[in-house]
């Protein structure tokens, strides 16, 4: 699925958006200028959100024209924001293991508004569809055939929306068209993963078949032999159910530091003291209990380790990207962690020289972006990162409409969003009044922004 022009937000009506994460869901109305009306958040148990719950809240929200939900997982049928009714539901529940955290809350909150409000219209956006179009050869197992045609057993890659909006804006920081680049887009928070973007299209990816696979992750494992995963199930017991959980849940940068989140803050605080943490938001996660500081009990040796096995795993799947691109114009950087540490940039960066990429930030370089000069390269490769907040106020997120201040040299800002809500737009435009088909940037407030990037597939 090809990067398309973002639609920017207009005078429109406000439309609701929605962000299931694995143990919350994050609503927010949206109005004209990307101005937040209202942000709520609710509590479901085991997938499930209260239909009374959504009835009640969107009571007390202004009226709404339009709602869009994102999916995790759209599975083989969902390439593209698809307009929500039985079938869709119906269809949507037969994929729900595959992202077994997301999507069953998204499918109860689809469930939720469709009851609660039967003639506002719905909108599914799936983090898959940008890399549905992945070339055969990217997207393959080496499985055997029955598996791969009859159970689908495919590469489907996930964080679309971001990667999506990560190529447009840096199209836009480099002032070249989208369909001349060669980009590796880095969303790295709690979940994390790469994408070798050529002319706009994802030709390939590191997470899988499951938002597990990839890159070392807050408390994901990442690829590990499915041979040693036998291994334990045989010889030490291991259920299915405990696996999964084992490898979701307590692996990962968790497993490898005893930092029972994985926060990568307090994993750089312990394995190299306070500095190492800095740039990372004040929302971070404390180890410990009782306000102790990020890196608190944690054993530094392990925590080093942690560290080195992370960026390690990071660099290579930045030169495995560039392999499949074939040349390379940008190393873009996002996500709460992408955002955040100059010390997991830096690191990343200045161990790909041999791509040509070589740090040269200025003594006080200006906020939000930095630049690399190749030692070798006909077009010089740069590296971008971007913030992504959750804007904390309206007004903060009325000045993002302004777009004429952001430049190369800038960060993004709080309108820093997804790709995907261009889609979502054309997709409104055949069902919503014409105001409030101007959707092209309403994610760009929610599903892209940091606090959405630590629960996302995350």
């Amino acid at each position: 699925m090809p990067v398309e022009p973002a639609v920017p937000v207009g005078t429109g009506g406000p439309v609701l958006v929605v962000n299931p994460g694995s143990s919350s869901l994050k609503l927010v109305v949206v109005g004209a200028d990307d101005q937040v009306l209202v942000s709520e958040t609710l509590g479901h148990r085991d997938g499930q959100v209260d239909v009374d719950a959504i009835d009640h809240l969107l009571d007390r929200l202004p009226e709404v024209a339009a709602a869009g939900v994102r999916v995790v997982h759209g599975g083989d049928r969902f390439r593209s924001p698809t307009v929500v009714d039985a079938a869709v539901l119906e269809a949507l529940s037969e994929v729900s293991d595959l992202a077994p955290l997301h999507n069953p809350p998204a499918l109860s909150a689809l469930r939720s508004l469709a009851s609660a409000r039967p003639d506002l219209p719905l909108v599914a956006c799936f983090d898959t569809a940008f890399h549905a179009g992945l070339p055969t050869a990217a997207a393959t197992y080496a499985l055997p055939y029955r598996w791969r045609t009859e159970w689908g057993i495919r590469r489907y890659g996930f964080h679309g929306l971001s990667h999506a909006y990560a190529t447009r804006r840096a199209a836009r920081l480099l002032r070249r068209p989208v369909a001349e680049l060669a980009l590796v887009t880095c969303h790295l928070g709690a979940g994390a993963s790469l994408a070798a973007v050529d002319g706009g299209r994802s030709v390939d990816t590191t997470m899988g078949y499951t938002p597990m696979d990839g890159l070392v992750m807050a408390t994901r494992s990442g690829s590990v032999d499915p041979g040693a995963l036998l291994w334990v199930m045989r010889r030490h017991g291991v259920s299915p159910a405990e696996l999964e959980t084992t490898l979701d849940r307590r692996s990962g940068l968790a497993g490898l530091s005893g930092e029972p989140a994985g926060d990568l803050r307090a994993v750089l605080v312990s394995a190299e003291g306070v500095a190492a943490g800095a740039g990372f938001r004040s929302a971070s996660r404390p180890s410990g209990t009782g306000g102790e500081e990020p890196g608190a009990g944690l054993d530094p040796d392990r925590a080093r380790l942690a560290v080195d096995v992370y960026l390690h795993r990071l660099r290579a799947g930045i030169a495995a990207m560039v392999a499949a691109l074939g040349r390379l114009d940008a190393v873009v950087f996002t996500g709460g962690v992408g955002e955040a540490s100059p010390v997991v940039r830096s690191r990343t960066i200045g161990g790909l020289g041999f791509l040509g990429l070589r740090s040269t930030r200025r003594r006080t370089p200006p906020p939000g972006a930095m630049t690399t000069s190749p030692s070798r390269a006909e077009v010089p490769p740069r590296w971008w990162w971007r913030p992504v907040r959750t804007s904390r106020s309206p007004s903060r997120s009325a000045r993002c409409s302004d777009r004429r201040r952001y430049t190369a040299h800038e960060p993004t800002g709080p309108c820093a969003g997804s790709g995907g809500a261009a889609r979502v737009a054309r997709t409104l435009r055949a069902h919503v009044p014409a105001p409030v088909a101007d959707l092209g940037e309403v994610f760009a407030v929610l599903v892209d922004v940091a606090v959405v990037l630590d629960q996302l597939v995350a």
